[in-house]
């Protein structure tokens, strides 16, 4: 980071073509990831609860959430 000419760079990274998946805690999130089958559907993660899929894998991975129980609530 350059200070000394007042302009600072920040690293960004754009994801296209993603879905969102928000935990209601960042412990769901990390049982999310710790299961083989939905880890492998995860693009990315924004924060503790927020978790980035790659859209042509959004289906698998409600799938993969109703065969572990939870009801997930999609917004498009």
């Amino acid at each position: 980071m350059n200070l000394s000419s007042g302009t600072a760079r920040i690293a960004v990274k754009l994801h296209k073509q993603v879905s969102l998946v928000r935990t209601a805690e960042p412990m769901l999130a990390e049982e999310l990831l710790a299961r083989k089958n939905l880890s492998k559907l995860v693009a990315g993660r924004l924060s503790d609860t927020v978790l980035l899929v790659r859209s042509e894998e959004e289906d698998a991975l409600l799938d993969e959430l109703r065969r572990m129980g939870h009801t997930p609530r999609v917004v498009r």
